[in-house]
């Protein structure tokens, strides 16, 4: 068989991630949410700096920090969830409180120009437009990026943003 064949009929996607987390080792656990994200799902293409920010929704506990990801994957929709779903596991994560406190929480912003709506996934992320923490670390590293279907550009969704929340970037990269 020809290797290169085999590469040609090979399809990416295109992802966007938003990684995040506000107890324990924040610096960390991002670290090791990179880590296996680039082991099971797919090469990180390119990493924001990492942002902090209040609670949003529950305001009672800790500033999270955040990080939105580029990644190529060969996983479909489904199969890239559960895989995050099982890194947030392995690493801890619970679900006790909605918009709690968490170590580790990995959302799908985008996959390509995909649209789906199920009840166990919506994509792009159905609450990205309404926060600070989502668009600032996205319009950092895919400021062009045009939302299926608001028709706008990353930057332009950040610009328009009513969320009063502040996004203080922590690090460069």
């Amino acid at each position: 068989m020809d290797i290169c064949a085999h590469f040609q009929h090979t399809s990416m996607n295109h992802v966007y991630l938003l990684i995040g987390g506000n107890i324990g080792d924040r610096l960390a656990n991002l670290e090791n949410a990179r880590i296996c994200i680039a082991e099971k799902c797919g090469p990180i293409r390119r990493a924001s700096s990492i942002y902090e920010t209040e609670a949003w929704g529950f305001k009672a506990q800790p500033a999270f920090y955040n990080q939105a990801l580029f990644i190529e994957t060969e996983l479909n929709p489904k199969d890239l969830l559960e895989t995050l779903l099982n890194i947030e596991k392995s690493m801890g994560r619970t679900r006790w409180i909605p918009l709690g406190p968490r170590n580790i929480d990995i959302d799908i912003i985008y996959y390509d120009q995909t649209v789906i709506e199920t009840p166990d996934l919506i994509i792009p992320h159905p609450r990205m437009t309404e926060r600070n923490f989502v668009l600032a670390p996205l319009a950092e590293i895919a400021a062009d990026f045009m939302h299926p279907t608001f028709h706008k550009t990353n930057a332009q969704l950040y610009k328009s943003c009513t969320d009063k929340a502040v996004v203080y970037k922590k690090t460069d990269k």
